[in-house]
């Protein structure tokens, strides 16, 4: 009977796991990543040993776990996977290491968010593929080294500099992953569409990729709400008037800007006279997290040129003014 249930968690990982490439010949976009790690892993397969330890950074829904799936996949190995805040005792990655089998990869999404004394025990796990842990009591302890198989460490995180250098050091292959172009994003648009067998419209597609801010993660999650849409009000095919209708009652606009981009710069703008202001204040003001807005929000917002960042603090640009339609004072920056 327990075969047969299974979580909702679990049926939405499904669900994202269908559209995810395969192999790394599927994998769109990423050109010069993708072209090298295809490199790395052939001559890893050559030498008949585990790859490298890789470490994936870049803004969130760039493709770092679909590419560390993608890795162990052509490997022809194993994947075991964790999150750097599970990892809380010795004894957690104790039991995520000892299963490994030989060559195997372990993934560790927000790699970054883990604790320091974790991270130590880490060192000679991928250094030496050994795990020294203390055992007994207090006075009576004594550290015991259990030798593992060969594997490879992939972590993923949106904050590369939150890294301590001894454990970025510890990583032969370090890969930054870009943004999207709309092309690109188009062809992940249309190979969504195939996977999951709803047609869309050349136009629409565009208009999808367009307000997709860069990010795969963003296009296939628009895709399944305009599709919603398409078969709720239309006749099942995403044409562009549907996906206008649908985007713009997800208060997305053709930027790609959703309303608590627009609550952010309207708050620099209105409430802080377009700033400079301390990311903590505009936090305060929007009621959102600070590493929410740093780590989702604001890689876009500057990449855009909508917010530039000054020592003194975050600052609205003129096309933050000209975009939202507000008279922009030159005054504001002095």
């Amino acid at each position: 009977m327990d075969d047969r249930i299974v979580s909702a968690e679990k049926l939405m990982e499904d669900s994202e796991n269908s559209i995810r490439p395969l192999t790394i010949d599927e994998y769109i976009g990423q050109s010069e990543v993708k072209e090298n790690i295809k490199v790395y892993i052939e001559a890893a397969k050559m030498r008949g040993e585990s790859l490298d330890h890789v470490l994936l950074y870049g803004p969130p829904g760039l493709g770092k776990t679909t590419l560390a799936n993608i890795i162990a996949n052509e490997l022809g190995v194993n994947i075991k996977t964790a999150s750097g805040p599970s990892i809380e005792k010795p004894g957690d990655l104790a039991a995520i290491l000892s299963t490994l089998e030989p060559n195997d990869v372990l993934f560790i999404d927000e790699i970054h968010r883990m604790p320091s004394y974790i991270e130590e025990i880490l060192y000679p796990a991928m250094e030496d593929f050994a795990l020294d842990i203390m055992v007994g009591g207090e006075g009576n302890s004594r550290s015991i080294r259990i030798n593992l198989p060969p594997f490879t460490l992939v972590g993923a995180t949106t904050r590369a500099g939150d890294l301590t250098s001894p454990l970025r050091d510890r990583f032969g292959i370090i890969a930054k992953l870009q943004y999207y172009t709309i092309e690109e994003l188009m062809d992940i648009v249309k190979r969504t569409s195939r996977v999951l067998n709803v047609p869309i419209e050349d136009d629409a597609a565009l208009e999808l990729a367009s307000r997709s801010r860069g990010t795969p993660r963003i296009a296939n999650r628009f895709f399944k709400r305009v599709r919603d849409f398409a078969l709720v009000e239309g006749n099942g095919v995403i044409d562009l008037e549907i996906t206008k209708k649908a985007l713009g009652r997800l208060k997305v606009d053709n930027k790609g800007l959703d309303s608590t981009d627009h609550e952010l710069l309207m708050a620099i703008i209105k409430k802080f006279n377009g700033g400079p202001v301390g990311i903590e204040s505009v936090a305060s003001a929007i009621g959102e997290e600070v590493t929410t807005i740093e780590d989702v929000y604001e890689p876009y917002l500057l990449q855009q040129g909508f917010l530039k960042r000054t020592p003194r603090g975050r600052v609205a640009t003129p096309l933050a003014y000209e975009h939202l339609k507000i008279e922009y004072q030159n005054d504001l920056f002095n």
